[in-house]
C-alpha cells in the first residue's frame, strides 16, 4: 500500500544513472597530466585551461607531465552530452549568425571557468531550427540566460531527476 505522502526518500534516490554524471574518478589521477586533444592541463586534483605562453613557478619540481584524454574530450568521444539547448522561431531565422555568435562567445568565456564545459555539436533541423549540445548542463543553462539576457524571448528550463540532464528550450517569433 502506497503512503499519503506524495514525496518520499524512494522518489528521490531512485537514479537511472549511477554514476549521476560523474566526471571525476573515484581516486584522482597523478599530476600533472595534459590532454592530448584539447591540451587543458590536471593540476591541484582540478582541470584548468591550457596555460599560453606563462610558466607555473609553484610546481616546477613535478615530473614531465602524463598525456590522457580530459573528460571532456572523453566525453565528445562517446556522444553522451548532458545540456541540450534548442533554438527556435522566426526572430533565430532572421537573426542566426548573430545568435550562433553569441552562443560561440559565452561558450568561451565560460572555459575559461571551466575547460571541461564546451559545446559539443551544432545540428540543424529536427523540430527545432537548432540544437546545441553541450558536456554540462550548467553551460546549457549559461547559454540559456544569455540569450534570454540579450535577445528576450521565451525560455523554458527542464532538469531530469534521473540523470544529470538539463534541456532548455528558446524561442522568439
Amino acid at each position: 500500500m502506497p503512503g499519503k505522502r506524495k514525496y518520499t526518500n524512494a522518489t528521490f534516490t531512485k537514479r537511472v544513472d549511477h554514476e549521476a554524471g560523474r566526471h571525476r574518478t573515484l581516486r584522482a589521477m597523478s599530476e600533472p597530466a595534459v590532454c592530448e586533444e584539447c591540451g587543458a592541463v590536471y593540476a591541484d586534483r582540478r582541470w584548468i585551461a591550457k596555460q599560453t605562453g606563462s610558466e607555473d613557478k609553484k610546481h616546477k619540481h613535478w615530473r614531465p607531465p602524463t598525456t590522457t584524454v580530459c573528460p571532456a574530450c572523453q566525453q565528445k568521444r562517446t556522444g553522451e552530452p548532458r545540456g541540450f539547448v534548442y533554438l527556435d522561431g522566426a526572430f533565430f531565422d532572421a537573426h542566426h549568425e548573430e545568435v550562433e555568435q553569441l552562443l560561440r562567445n559565452e561558450s568561451e568565456r565560460a572555459a575559461e571557468d571551466n575547460p571541461l564545459a564546451r559545446i559539443m555539436e551544432w545540428k540543424p533541423g529536427e523540430g527545432h531550427k537548432l540544437t546545441v549540445s553541450t558536456t554540462t548542463e550548467h553551460l546549457a543553462q549559461r547559454l540559456g540566460h544569455a540569450l534570454e539576457k540579450a535577445f528576450s524571448g521565451r525560455t523554458k528550463y527542464d532538469f531530469s531527476h534521473e540523470n544529470k540532464l538539463a534541456r532548455v528550450n528558446w524561442q522568439r517569433d
